[in-house]
């Protein structure tokens, strides 16, 4: 299984991979728990996280935490639902944006018969999707905001990670001396945007659905990648468990670019696949996708 970004050369892929067995073997069985630390501990490890502040994102800052201890986590919460409507409405038209929401509707239901096997990958992988009091909390209106960027200033990272947010603008990337790396639950750049799991299998594309960690740019998932993974999602997966598979794929590798960060070594690069951003599956579109490939 490929442990190199997709559609790169071999040069790192040794090291790539070597990186990975290593991380595999260590991220699941020697992190002491993320209580063992104390939030208030003085000093800083250089690390920030900018989540969205929900479970899946909890779930990354805890295992770094567990890693790393007590790190500084800025929550950028969800925008309007108005706002994101009118930009959706704008970009792709109402009868798609009307189908995204009957979608919606059908999504909870799918979720809710379907916490047995999100429960079944939180429980193999450890994932603690709790909000954690091992960190330093920092609550802003939006990531792009003038609070946030003075925020990140004081605290004067060495890295930023990121999971979950919304597009991050060049003002806020640019206000401190630090890499901002993001968790992506695609395959980039062919599955950038949302659901990146689900689109490739629904796209008969099995061999891109996984996970990207990369560089972030002011585009949506356009920055050069550092580490990519597949994913092997089970019969009982669908659009509401990959992404709790992926979060827990992606784990090892988010400790890895955080090293290379920390140590100055990162090393991003272009991954040759066609780019194209995708969305919300309308309901008719993900019932076409069900009943032709057995993709839910």
């Amino acid at each position: 299984m490929q442990q190199r970004p997709i559609g790169i050369s071999e040069d790192r892929s040794d090291v790539i991979r070597d990186l990975a067995e290593t991380l595999n073997e260590q991220a699941y069985t020697s992190a002491p728990s993320a209580g063992e630390f104390n939030a208030n501990a003085p000093g800083s490890n250089g690390i920030v996280l900018i989540i969205d502040g929900g479970p899946l994102s909890w779930g990354t800052v805890n295992h770094v935490i567990a890693h790393y201890g007590p790190v500084d986590v800025i929550i950028d919460p969800p925008e309007p639902k108005s706002v994101f409507l009118k930009r959706r409405v704008k970009l792709l038209g109402r009868a798609a944006v009307a189908g995204q929401l009957a979608f919606a509707i059908v999504q909870k239901v799918i979720k809710s018969r379907s916490q047995k096997r999100i429960g079944e990958i939180i429980s193999r992988y450890r994932l603690n999707p709790m909000r954690s009091s091992a960190a330093r909390v920092h609550e802003v209106a939006t990531v792009n905001s003038k609070n946030c960027r003075e925020i990140l200033k004081k605290l004067n990272p060495k890295v930023v990670f990121v999971h979950g947010t919304r597009i991050i603008k060049g003002r806020t990337l640019n206000c401190v001396d630090a890499p901002f790396i993001n968790f992506h639950a695609g395959i980039n750049p062919a599955y950038r945007g949302q659901h990146g799991a689900y689109w490739a299998r629904a796209n008969g594309d099995e061999d891109h659905a996984g996970i990207t960690i990369h560089l972030i740019d002011e585009g949506v998932d356009t920055g050069q990648v550092l580490y990519q993974k597949k994913i092997n999602p089970k019969r009982a997966d669908n659009i509401c468990t990959y992404q709790y598979l992926q979060t827990a794929t992606a784990l090892p590798f988010v400790l890895g670019a955080i090293d290379d960060a920390l140590a100055g070594k990162l090393a991003p690069v272009t991954v040759k696949l066609p780019s194209k951003q995708w969305f919300h599956p309308t309901l008719w579109g993900y019932l076409y996708a069900g009943l032709k490939r057995g993709v839910w």
